[in-house]
């Protein structure tokens, strides 16, 4: 009865924020990198009158391959193609820049996004097709004003962190903002003035981030020191043996929820040697050792929450967060111990995945990460609790399936995964975007 009493209340608070949409209080939600969103308030815009011919001009010039960019821009929130690009860039160089890339993208977008809603609000620009009849809308009516354009703030964003961080992509990504700029006048949904001003914005904010983030990565070079001993990793190259030193967002130091040493690692070796792969196990382990699952996504889509950019952009951003502390969290513990891994231990054993990753085992990375994501999904999702934490458990099994890691190594994991996320949630309870309803309408509720 409680379980269905809690679903009943995850669904009721669900409805009640897409009635609400619009989140006109937006603008008012904490920032991470910049101080408030009030303080980037845009001056007021010009008059919209001159501006609608070419908005008309435009969408009578549509033809298909406009259509197909509408199409693509506007898929999921402000954000997503962007943050689907950096999910494909950020794991090449993980520990010398890409965490913090990919933390700065999404959290970016979100502090730019808050900024837009206070302006938006402040001025209330009607959108195009609202202010001429002869305009059509050719996306789902947006729920805010015009001014800023929130998927150009999102694109200024994107292309300022992307080409900071990415050089030889700056081309590439300048030019994709331009094509969202544009399909975003021809969709009937912004003013050119409106776009320009967005990207300016998300630029701005990107450019300030960064500098504020220039000391976040590691300064100095590793000393290439590796401990030499039965019990510790071997190998020539570690990955990333620097990302311990990263600045942390939530956490006070990456060592905040350093474990203990880890064991000999003797029972766990045994326990692995007389494992019998089944086909189950085996598909787990390729499962989770060739593809990443985009779950926050997921459940963003599922629950219409794309719709709702400043949500959608929270979201994205404190599991961004999430990735960076946790990462360097677990970094710190890999090479403080230089756990060793299965097969180094015992030579006459043969992983089920071919390649051992090359860094330190314990503890395991891949657990951490997914324990710290079920923490913060399950609290913006919390009907989908037992659906997040079952399958940060299958992730870490997966590792012991693959013979890459002991259990331990995951068991530890996720531990210091749980503990991780449970700070960040603690602390983004306090950043004014959480909906608490007043205790007479909980009891409606029940």
């Amino acid at each position: 009865m409680k379980k269905n009493v809690s679903i009943l209340a995850a669904v009721l608070f669900m409805a009640a924020q897409l009635q609400a949409q619009m989140e006109p209080a937006a603008g008012n939600w904490k920032t991470w990198f910049i101080t408030s969103g009030k303080d980037w308030r845009l001056p007021p815009p010009p008059s919209y009158k001159q501006e609608i011919a070419q908005v008309l001009s435009r969408q009578r010039e549509l033809d298909s391959a406009g259509r197909q960019q509408i199409l693509f821009w506007n898929t999921g929130s402000p954000g997503y193609r962007w943050q689907d690009m950096m999910s494909n860039l950020w794991m090449k160089d993980a520990g010398t820049h890409g965490t913090l890339a990919y933390m700065l993208l999404n959290v970016g977008i979100y502090d730019a996004t808050i900024a837009a809603w206070d302006t938006k609000y402040a001025y209330k620009r009607p959108r195009p097709y609202r202010a001429d009849g002869r305009i059509k809308i050719l996306v789902p009516e947006p729920g805010s004003p015009s001014y800023p354009c929130e998927h150009s703030v999102a694109a200024g964003v994107a292309a300022t962190v992307i080409a900071h961080f990415y050089p030889e992509l700056a081309d590439s990504v300048h030019r994709m903002a331009q094509e969202l700029m544009a399909s975003r006048i021809v969709s009937g949904a912004a003013f050119p003035g409106d776009t320009r001003a967005g990207f300016d914005l998300g630029k701005r904010i990107a450019e300030q981030e960064i500098e504020r983030t220039k000391n976040y990565s590691p300064q100095t070079a590793w000393d290439g020191k590796i401990p030499e001993g039965p019990a510790f990793w071997k190998g020539k190259n570690p990955m990333f043996p620097q990302a311990r030193f990263h600045k942390t967002v939530v956490l006070d130091s990456s060592s905040q929820f350093r474990p203990g040493p880890p064991p000999d690692f003797a029972k766990d070796m045994e326990e692995l040697k007389n494992f019998k792969p089944t086909f189950r196990s085996v598909a787990n382990a390729f499962k989770y050792g060739s593809q990443s699952e985009d779950v926050l996504s997921q459940k963003i889509f599922e629950y219409n929450l794309h719709l709702n950019p400043p949500r959608a952009a929270r979201m994205y951003a404190i599991e961004a967060i999430g990735v960076y502390d946790g990462f360097t969290a677990c970094w710190d513990a890999k090479f403080t111990y230089w756990g060793i891994r299965p097969d180094q231990y015992d030579t006459t054993f043969q992983p089920v995945l071919f390649h051992t990753p090359p860094f330190p085992g314990y503890p395991s990375g891949h657990a951490m990460l997914a324990s710290v994501s079920a923490e913060i999904c399950s609290y913006f999702f919390p009907a989908d609790k037992a659906y997040f934490q079952q399958r940060a458990k299958d992730l870490a099994e997966s590792r012991f399936h693959g013979g890459i890691h002991f259990r331990t190594d995951n068991e530890v994991a996720l531990d210091m995964g749980k503990k991780v996320g449970a700070l960040i949630v603690q602390k983004i309870k306090t950043d004014g975007a959480d909906m608490v309803l007043p205790p007479e309408k909980r009891k409606v509720a029940h």
